[in-house]
């Protein structure tokens, strides 16, 4: 159930804030191409000009701040697009699907990215590995099942997280599923029923100490096979992430 990217890294606070800030750019890039491209890697020579366009704005203070994504323009996308926020800092970004695929274990693998490499892996909704945001998730393992999007119920979670030594720490958690019940969400202006599936998880150890309880929260639509919103924890330097699929 590990997941890995061989993909280059930001370990800095620059790099994160680099990473986020010109992702939706780069989805804008992706998405108003002459051919109404999806953002995938055809039109990476576009969404690298804009994005380099947008990073000088930022530079000349003409920037600060990413822009909102409206259900008009959303109509008109090719692709599935993740909205991801980094917690901690409040910066919101934008990806698009690179890749889906399936392996010996249970749940379907995306691999959602943006065109300097700040990367997230799901497997059935549940993250499983990031890249380009320091201190990332290098693998993990989840309980999923196969036709059950979300965390599929108690059991084990463990994580290889790159430390500041440019060693694997190795965290292993012992998580408890709990269904919250109904839920209508709302995202950018489109309501999706599901189900509040929240994930209580207890026992990593840092050099630091315990890293506390976790919480990771889920909304899930069984129907559509999705988990339309999600938080859920990177890792004891990244956080907490709020996680939004936009679209389909």
């Amino acid at each position: 159930m590990g997941e890995g990217l061989g993909m280059r890294r930001a370990d800095n606070r620059t790099g994160i804030k680099a990473g986020l800030l010109g992702l939706t750019l780069l989805v804008l890039a992706g998405c108003t191409g002459g051919s109404g491209g999806s953002g995938g890697r055809g039109d990476a020579p576009l969404q690298l000009q804009i994005l380099k366009a947008g990073r000088e704005a930022i530079a000349a203070g003409r920037a600060t701040k990413t822009p909102e994504l409206t259900r008009a323009f959303l109509n008109g996308v090719d692709g599935a697009l993740l909205e991801v926020t980094l917690e901690r800092r409040d910066q919101r970004a934008y990806l698009y699907t690179e890749a889906r695929r399936r392996d010996a274990y249970p749940g379907q693998i995306v691999a959602w990215r943006t065109g300097d490499n700040v990367s997230l892996v799901m497997r059935n909704g549940v993250l499983s590995a990031t890249r380009g945001l320091g201190g990332d998730i290098l693998s993990a393992q989840v309980q999923v099942a196969n036709g059950v999007a979300g965390p599929s119920g108690n059991g084990e979670k463990s994580f290889d997280i790159r430390a500041r030594d440019n060693k694997a720490l190795h965290l292993s958690l012992i998580c408890e599923v709990a269904d919250l019940g109904p839920k209508t969400i709302r995202i950018i202006g489109l309501d999706h029923p599901t189900r509040h599936l929240r994930e209580t998880c207890e026992g990593g150890q840092t050099a630091g100490g315990s890293i506390g309880t976790v919480i990771n929260d889920y909304w899930v639509d069984q129907r559509a096979g999705l988990v339309w919103q999600s938080r859920q924890w990177a890792g004891p330097e990244v956080g907490y992430l709020r996680i939004r699929q936009v679209n389909r």
